[in-house]
Formats: C-alpha cells, sequence, structure tokens
C-alpha cells in the first residue's frame, strides 16, 4: 500500500539529524507494509491527483492553517478532493488544515499552548500522547464526529468516513519534546507549562498504540 505524505514542514536540523525528519518518524509510526512517497507540498511540491496513493497523510508544521502561504490554499483542494475517496489522516497541523479545508475552524488557541504528554479521552478509551501546539480546531467541519477530546482541546480527534485526524503527535517520543523544549520552547512557551511538561516526559505515552491504529485505518478504508 502506498501512502502519499504530504509534507508541510520540516522539522529542525539539529532535531532531525538525532530523531528524523518527518518522512523517518511517520514511516516508524505506522510500521512496515507501506511505502511512501513524499511531497514537500511546504515547498510547492502539491499533486493534483488525488488517486495517485492509495492513501494520504498530512504531517504537522510551524506554520498555522490560517496563514496566507501560497502552499496551503492548494493544499486544501487536494484535502477536498481526497476526503472521501482515499483514506485521509492528519496529524497536528495536519488535523487542523483537514478541518479548514472541509469547513471547519482553526484559530489560535486563547488558552495558550498544550506542551508534553497529555491524556486523552479517545470513545471512552483514555490514552496519553505528546502534544505541541497552540492552534486549535475550534469548529469541525460539518458531518465530523469528535473523536478525541480532553479539557483543554475539545476537538483532538475528528473523523469522518475515511478521514481521520488528530491533534497530538504519536510519532514525538519523549526524547523528541525533551529537544523541542531547549531549541524552540524557551522563550516562546511561558516556563511554568515547559517544566509541568518535563515532569511528564518519563511516563509512557500511546504512540505504538496509535500507530497500529493508523495503519488499521489505511488498510481497512483502502478496500
Amino acid at each position: 500500500m502506498r501512502i502519499g505524505l504530504l509534507q508541510c514542514g520540516a522539522i529542525l536540523e539539529p532535531l532531525a539529524k538525532q530523531h528524523g525528519d518527518y518522512p523517518q518518524l511517520y514511516a516508524q509510526l505506522v510500521g512496515p507494509g507501506f511505502d511512501w512517497s513524499v511531497f514537500r507540498v511546504f515547498e510547492g511540491d502539491v499533486p493534483d491527483d488525488p488517486e495517485l496513493c492509495d492513501g494520504w497523510l498530512v504531517s504537522g508544521s510551524r506554520h498555522g492553517a490560517y496563514e496566507g502561504h501560497d502552499w496551503i490554499e492548494p493544499l486544501e483542494a487536494l484535502i477536498r478532493d481526497i476526503h472521501g475517496r482515499r483514506p485521509l489522516v492528519g496529524i497536528c497541523f495536519g488535523h487542523q488544515v483537514v478541518a479548514q479545508a472541509l469547513g471547519g475552524q482553526v484559530e489560535k488557541f486563547a488558552g495558550g499552548w498544550s506542551v508534553g504528554r497529555r491524556a486523552y479521552d479517545w470513545q471512552g478509551e483514555i490514552v496519553h500522547l505528546n502534544a505541541w501546539h497552540q492552534d486549535q480546531v475550534i469548529r469541525p467541519p460539518e458531518g465530523f464526529e469528535t473523536i478525541m477530546t480532553n479539557d483543554f482541546t475539545t476537538h483532538a480527534g475528528l473523523s469522518c468516513g475515511k478521514t481521520l485526524t488528530i491533534q497530538p503527535h504519536p510519532e514525538f517520543d519523549a526524547g523528541f519534546i525533551a529537544g523541542l523544549m531547549d531549541q524552540v520552547g524557551r522563550g516562546t512557551v511561558p516556563e511554568p507549562l515547559l517544566a509541568e511538561a518535563e515532569a511528564t516526559l518519563p511516563q509512557p505515552t500511546d504512540n505504538a498504540m496509535t500507530g497500529a491504529r493508523l495503519a488499521t485505518f489505511f488498510r481497512d478504508n483502502a478496500r
């Protein structure tokens, strides 16, 4: 099964050297049995055929979905073409831009940042995943069900047919979050939040379980 990675940003070079860039992180997350085609959409490489791959994954990014970059509009057009025709997964920025493309609303959240290991209610099951975001989906698109939530991020996961999106980062482990805090967070994220997040790092996350669920989602919805 071929997955098209719609890469919406690049990981900082020091972190990428240590942990890998998005293509490596997502391939590791969903596991074997998939071939990947990478489209660096943030550099203008936006494919125009939704059937080019068997499934699609929209990556994270340091950008905001509501920002006026010239690649966001064609990416949204592609998302609308893919939705309902091929399995589509969005993670963090991907979660947000998919929602926006399909009629939802994304904003810089007035409540601030969510950073580090967080608990989410995933359709009645409590899962723990790492977060790194300030933007949120405020209003889901029509027809979407909110499948993941917590007290801070109401719409942390959305689902509609062949489309599934989540706000947290199952591809980020504790070491990656620690690197983000050191290289990006200082001076950007309030220090009390960083200290709170740092205290969560030794605790386990459900990254592997989430990766397995995403792999199953791709396989089941490609049929």
